[in-house]
């Protein structure tokens, strides 16, 4: 009976892997589509924090914190950070920056 449940943590533990690297595609693709349309320079993408929230519109879902790097002029580099809720963007923080 013991086997059962070890198996369900392993299936449980992949899941999370591979819904984490779903997730980390889908803000890889937000990100880049930000920078385009802003005309900046995307450099880097990391994955600061998920975590499982619950709120009334989207009942369970995991929020995820990326910060990414880029570059407004082509020499310097800044770091912004986006917000995730499930695979859709929330809110993309970016700090002042050269043109």
């Amino acid at each position: 009976m013991e086997n059962i449940y070890y198996l369900l943590v392993v299936c449980l533990f992949l899941w999370y892997f591979i819904y984490l690297r779903k997730v980390s595609e889908y803000a890889l693709r937000h990100i880049k589509s930000y920078c385009k349309k802003e005309n900046l320079q995307f450099i880097s993408l990391a994955r600061h924090s998920s975590r499982l929230s619950f709120s009334k519109d989207l009942g369970p879902h995991w929020r995820s914190v990326f910060d990414f790097e880029f570059s407004g002029d082509g020499e310097s580099s800044y770091q912004g950070q986006a917000l995730l809720k499930g695979y859709k963007l929330d809110n993309i923080h970016v700090p002042m920056y050269k043109i």
